[in-house]
């Protein structure tokens, strides 16, 4: 009798050892998988919130791209609350025998600046301190005294999206914005017949 209820007790006790270990291995699964859903909805979150204006090209430049499908160059243009970059964004592939032009304003100070990742379709035009908040470019990155306007190859793959909030100072911010710009990686091999212009004073 004595050893029936001594056996007994034994698989009772390896019972609930055994249960116990189960559960202390599966909770840092499950913390991880927590941790993987919080971050993935932050992600989606900041992509996911109010952006202003459009990804459509205009309908000039609607016949001259196709859209494509590249997440990895999506991903690179868009930029969370206050750091620039895209608050949305489209992938765009030119297309054979195109003749699209593009321009940039870039900084003299430093002659990598020619040829960086953001353009835009438009010829920079009007108060500078305007056209930095449309395109939401902090004092710090560039003064603004280049422009440079250059031929998109053809084959050339671009994002196109509107401006994401920036954080300049502690006294200077940027909203989201509908104006258009470009990503373009690797812009130096991108583009061609490129024609460079100087900042010059003008007051009214």
């Amino acid at each position: 009798m004595k050893r029936t209820l001594l056996t007994g007790l034994l698989v009772l006790i390896q019972g609930c050892a055994s249960h116990s270990t189960s559960d202390s291995s599966h909770t840092p699964q499950s913390s991880t998988d927590s941790s993987v859903q919080e971050s993935e909805s932050l992600s989606l979150h900041s992509q996911d919130q109010t952006c202003l204006g459009s990804t459509a090209l205009p309908p000039t430049l609607a016949g001259q791209f196709d859209a494509v499908n590249d997440p990895t160059l999506l991903q690179e243009a868009i930029g969370k609350p206050e750091k620039g970059k895209l608050c949305q964004g489209k992938v765009y592939q030119s297309k054979p025998q195109t003749k699209i032009t593009v321009y940039r304003a870039w900084n003299s100070t430093n002659p990598n600046s020619q040829y960086g990742q953001w353009w835009a379709f438009n010829k920079p035009e009007g108060r500078i301190a305007q056209y930095r908040s449309d395109y939401e470019i902090c004092y710090q990155w560039s003064p603004l005294d280049k422009m440079v306007s250059c031929s998109l190859k053809a084959g050339t793959k671009i994002v196109v999206g509107n401006g994401q909030s920036a954080s300049c100072s502690e006294y200077l911010s940027y909203l989201v914005s509908a104006k258009q710009q470009i990503y373009l990686v690797d812009a130096q091999s991108a583009v061609e017949n490129c024609t460079n212009y100087d900042g010059v004073m003008s007051w009214k």
